[in-house]
This record gives C-alpha cells, sequence and structure tokens, in this order.
C-alpha cells in the first residue's frame, strides 16, 4: 500500500507468529519484525487512517486481532480478544462517518467487527456460516453504505451491512467446494462486485446489488484458488493459486489477461494489489517462503511518479513560459520543487526558506518574461520565487495572523497580483513586483479561506473568487477592493477547491469542490448557479482546475481525498468518461493541456502526472 510518506510498503505474516514489513521499490525490511502473536498469523490487512497513521491488522491461530503501527513499528492498544476459534482472515476500511473497523474471520464461522479507535467490538458476531470462515473484504459502496463480505468452507458466500450487522440478501451459492478468498470492489459502472475463490481452482463473479453472478466462472487453475484481490476502479482480479501461479482476469469479459505469471515454486497464499511508479503491481507471497512483485498491466496512462518531496504534497500548480510545460509543487516538507512535465525531471534545486509546511502555490509568467512561483505557507507568509534563477524575489511577505492556506496569482493591467487567503479569515492581495499590499485586507468570512482564484473578465475588471470553511463563496473586485454582489451560498459543508475560467461564449465561471463531495458551477457575473450540483465524489473535493480545450468546450478536473478524478464539460454538466484512480487520496490538483492531452498534476502522498488523451 502506498503511506501518506509517499513510500510503498508490503506487510506480511508467518507461521512463526510474526509481521515484517517491506519497502516495495527497495525490497528491503523495514524496521524490526513485528512480534507477540503467540500463533502462526493467517490473515493480514493494512488501512491509512483518517489522522494519517497507517496501521495493520493481524489475526492469528490463538483467536487473538493485532493492530500495528507500520511507521511506528509499536503495536496499538491492547489485544482484540473474543474468537473462539483461530482468526483465519482480517480486512479493514474507512467507513463514511470517520470510523475505521476491522472484520475478522473465525474458524467457529463467525465474523466479528472492531473498532479500531476504541479496541472495542461493534455489535454482536455475525452468525450465519456452517463451517469456519476462510476469507472476509470490506467495501464502501455508492449509497454510503458498508457492506462486509465473508466466505466459507461451507461454499458460500454472505454479505453484511457492516455496521448494522444485518446480512443482506440470501447467501450467494455456486461453489462446488469452500470458498478460500474473496474480495470486493466498486467498478466504474457503479456496481459493488465481488469475487470469490474455490477450493475446486474456480473463481466467481457476483453482483452485491442483486445477489446474482455474473457471467460463468472463471476457469484456468489446476488446484484451489488461495488468494483473490481486486483492483481498485478497474474490472480486474488478480488470483494466486495452489498451482503456484497467479492469473489476472476482466471480469466483465469473464477472459484471463495475458498468460499466467509463473515463478513461485509452491502455493501462492496472498495477494495483493498496489499503484506504485505508475504501474500497477502485484505483490504475492508463497508457501517457497519469497514475496514476488508483478506488473500485471499496463493499466490507464499513468506517468511515472515525480519523487522528490519527503512529505504530504499539499499543493499543485502548471504554468508554460517558452512552450515548456512545468508544474509547481508544496509540500509538508517546508519546500517547494519545480518539474518539467515533459521529461518528467524535477528542474532545479528545492525552493527552501519556509519554516512551515507549504500548503499553497500559484505561478505566473509575468510581464517583464519571467516566470514566479507564488508559495503560501503554515509559517504565515507568502513567498515570491523565479523559476528561472530559484531564488527568492524580495523578503517573505507578512502580515497574515494564521497558516495561508490558499494563494493565486495573476496579470492584470500590466500589474502582477497574488491573492492569499488565511485561517483568520482574511483575504489579502499583494503587488509581486514590488512586493507590497493593495488596499487593506478583506474582509467578511467568518471561518477559513482555503480556496482563492483570480481572474480578469472581459469587460477589464480582475476578479478574486474566495472560498471557505464557512460554506461560502465571495467574489471581490481587486481595483477597488470591495465586494461584487452577495456571498454565493448553497454549500452543505466548507468550500474546498476552487477554479475561474472565461468561456468562449463570455461567461465568468467558478467551479468549486465542497468537503460534502460535490460540485457547484457559478456564473460570477450574475451570481447565480450554473445547473445542477455535479455528484460522484464519495469524499472532500481537495483539487480543481479547468481548461479551455481546442474544440471550445471547456472542461472542469476535480480530485478528491476519495483518489479519484472526474471530468466533467461545463456546458452539459455531465461527465466525460469514468473516473480516473490515483494511488492514494487527490489532495491537490492542476490541469492544461498540452498537444491534445488533458495532462493532470496529482498532488497527495506524492506527484504524479495523469493524461486524458482528447477526442479530436
Amino acid at each position: 500500500m502506498v503511506v501518506p510518506d509517499g513510500r510503498t510498503l508490503a506487510v506480511g505474516g508467518d507461521y512463526a507468529g510474526t509481521l515484517r514489513v517491506w519497502g516495495l521499490t527497495t525490497g528491503i525490511p523495514v524496521g524490526e519484525r513485528l512480534t507477540g502473536h503467540t500463533g502462526p498469523v493467517r490473515g493480514v490487512a493494512a488501512v491509512v487512517v483518517p489522522d494519517g497513521r497507517t496501521l495493520a491488522v493481524s489475526g492469528d491461530d490463538d483467536g487473538t486481532v493485532r493492530v500495528w503501527d507500520l511507521i511506528t513499528g509499536q503495536s496499538v492498544g491492547e489485544p482484540l480478544t473474543g474468537h473462539t476459534g483461530g482468526v483465519s482472515a482480517v480486512a479493514a476500511v474507512v467507513v463514511p462517518d470517520g470510523r475505521t473497523l476491522a472484520v475478522s474471520g473465525d474458524d467457529d464461522g463467525t465474523v466479528r467487527v472492531w473498532d479500531l479507535t476504541t479496541g472495542q467490538s461493534v455489535g454482536e458476531p455475525l452468525t450465519g456460516h456452517t463451517d469456519g470462515v476462510s476469507a472476509v473484504a470490506a467495501v464502501v459502496v455508492p449509497d454510503g453504505r458498508t457492506l462486509a463480505v465473508s466466505g466459507s468452507h461451507d461454499g458460500t458466500v454472505r454479505v453484511w451491512g457492516l455496521t448494522t450487522g444485518i446480512p443482506v440478501g440470501e447467501r450467494l451459492t455456486g461453489h462446488t467446494g469452500g470458498v478460500s478468498a474473496v474480495a470486493a470492489v466498486v467498478v466504474p459502472d457503479g456496481r459493488t462486485l465481488a469475487v470469490s475463490g474455490d477450493d475446486d481452482g474456480t473463481v466467481r463473479v457476483w453482483d452485491l446489488t442483486t445477489g446474482q453472478s455474473v457471467g460463468e466462472p472463471l476457469t484456468g487453475h489446476t488446484d484451489p484458488v488461495g488468494a483473490v484481490v481486486v483492483h481498485d476502479g478497474r474490472p480486474l482480479a488478480v488470483t494466486g493459486s495452489h498451482d503456484g501461479t497467479l492469473r489476472v482476469w476482466d471480469f466483465t469479459t469473464g477472459q484471463s489477461v495475458g498468460e499466467p505469471l509463473t515463478g513461485h515454486t509452491g502455493p501462492v497464499g496472498a495477494v495483493a494489489t498496489v499503484v506504485a511508479d505508475g504501474r500497477t503491481l502485484a505483490v504475492t507471497s508463497g508457501h517457497d517462503r519469497t514475496v514476488r512483485v508483478w506488473d500485471f498491466t499496463t493499466g490507464q496512462s499513468v506517468g511515472e511518479p515525480l519523487t522528490g518531496h519527503t512529505g504530504w504534497v499539499n499543493a499543485v500548480a502548471t504554468v508554460v513560459p517558452d512552450g515548456r510545460h512545468l508544474a509547481v509543487t508544496g509540500s509538508h516538507d517546508r519546500t517547494v520543487r519545480v518539474w518539467d512535465l515533459t521529461t518528467g525531471q524535477s528542474v532545479g534545486e528545492p525552493l527552501t526558506g519556509h519554516t512551515g509546511g507549504v500548503s499553497a502555490v500559484a505561478a505566473v509568467v509575468v510581464p517583464d518574461g519571467r516566470t514566479l512561483a507564488v508559495s503560501g505557507s503554515q509559517d504565515g507568509t507568502v513567498r515570491v520565487w523565479d523559476l528561472t534563477t530559484g531564488q527568492s524575489v524580495g523578503e517573505p511577505l507578512t502580515g497574515h495572523t494564521g497558516w495561508v492556506f490558499a494563494v493565486a496569482a495573476v496579470v492584470a493591467n500590466s500589474r502582477t497580483l497574488a491573492v492569499s487567503g488565511d485561517d483568520d479569515g482574511t483575504v489579502r492581495v499583494w503587488d509581486l513586483i514590488t512586493g507590497l499590499p493593495v488596499g487593506e485586507p478583506l474582509t467578511g468570512h467568518n471561518g477559513r479561506v482555503s480556496a482563492v482564484a483570480a481572474v480578469v473578465v472581459p469587460d477589464g475588471r480582475t476578479l478574486a473568487v474566495t472560498g471557505s470553511h464557512d460554506r461560502t463563496v465571495r467574489v471581490w473586485d481587486l481595483t477597488t477592493g470591495l465586494p461584487v454582489g452577495e456571498p454565493l451560498t448553497d454549500d452543505t459543508d466548507g468550500v474546498s477547491a476552487m477554479a475561474a475560467v472565461v468561456v468562449p461564449d463570455g461567461r465568468t465561471l467558478a467551479v468549486t469542490g465542497s468537503h460534502d463531495g460535490t460540485v457547484r458551477i457559478w456564473d460570477l457575473i450574475t451570481g447565480l448557479l450554473v445547473g445542477e450540483l455535479l455528484p460522484g465524489h464519495t469524499s472532500p473535493v481537495r483539487g480543481v482546475a479547468a481548461v479551455v480545450v481546442p474544440d471550445g468546450r471547456t472542461l472542469a478536473v476535480t480530485g478528491s481525498h476519495d483518489g479519484t478524478q472526474r471530468v466533467w464539460d461545463l456546458t452539459t454538466g455531465q461527465p466525460m468518461g469514468v473516473p480516473l484512480y490515483a494511488p492514494s487520496p487527490v489532495h491537490t490538483l492542476a490541469a492544461l493541456l498540452v498537444e491534445g492531452e488533458l495532462k493532470m498534476v496529482l498532488g497527495g502522498a506524492g506527484v504524479a502526472a495523469v493524461s486524458m488523451r482528447m477526442a479530436a
């Protein structure tokens, strides 16, 4: 899995009762063995919890479940006890109410649910299987429910409401042997599917909404299927078998993808998938005591990650000076970095000087030909950088009394202005050439200013648009320093991201993303909402960009903590294609058009570039 500091880790348990953590890209163990279990470890799952920690959950033959902090290597709380048999499988999931739950299956046929924050069991054990539970999975479905899926040696698959403890539908039957592995996923068409592996070597796919099997059983393995994993957001399953092979399946066609992956000299007991370095990888462990990494598909056109930041990437902007396509990123590691999007290489040394994490960046080509970047920091300052020389321009801009969470830059009437918003709800305007503030601070928001955009409208005015945790969007005339119209209100939660654009028909639109997962489009001149709100994201929208493509359409790109990016046609208000999936929650996003490709630069656990070819 990809952890918040950008590393990709694999976790495995062994028959000696210990766990090991590995750096997937280095192949080197991370820290010491995790010890504490008194029996063989038969199930391991990992999850990034809302407070940023990366936890592993493991179950063993002695009936206990343990929780581990993978960064510190320490156990978390007391062992979770209650099972009367050996724990054969575990899963973990962050549910929409913010809790992190673990699910564990028992040899006695029961399933238990645990709250990892309190260390307490949730509700009564889930009963219904007539033989030991051999596999469990958990998934958050589009309607907001969290489901658990369990497979048993009794040959059935069961689905449970994880927070209610109530079975969903009838048991899923059809396997002729014991069910040895299950996985669940929401696919791009909105269905929630489960994939289960059988002791007879077959794989079955189930639609969890209808309770029906999907297509014919997938056949090819010659021995029991001991592990199944599905690749988030794509209709692919990876199965490992006692025949020592790994197979990849497209379960929309029911066909295997490519040849079986061979190399293990014994049964494959566990499989996981992860996106690392832009590739979709499968990680397998075998009874031959080896861990192997496989590149099993090219997937979507995701370039190589841009590596260098040592902390979470909070902000990204793009700029095109002299035909070069550059991205500028700001990170919790207190640095600003510049990247050439054509080569995927960093440009020059990191820009240093901030004493707190960099939470916002913007970039602009100024009339004298220089390319400047502007960064806002948790140290309360705004800094200006010359991207050609890699040097800071003038002294830090001071005046904010809280963290600077948002910045924008614009060239207006020969002046180059920056707009910055901070934690105390104020907005400041700066002349980037003189380094002086322009007018008085703009006040009116009563919560953190978390999003800022600036735009020159067709009538010649320069407007700033600001979004706040107070659930409002405000528009300001930067020449007069006065608000334009009333605050725009419709959000049910704080505004978390924003972009502004002049569309070919002359209107000036703002696109806003909210903590409630929705996207809204506003006409900045009339102050009215344009069309319906755009739903689809299941977590806060943290990145928004807008771009006019050559055929005259205006597109918005949104990125969310749910790990997806969505592209919207602002004329129709409709999504374009299926969501694109990132390897980790999207914390920031920028977009630009490069030779017919819509290139998105994502920030989060790292930096990655995603391209979408536009139709001619």
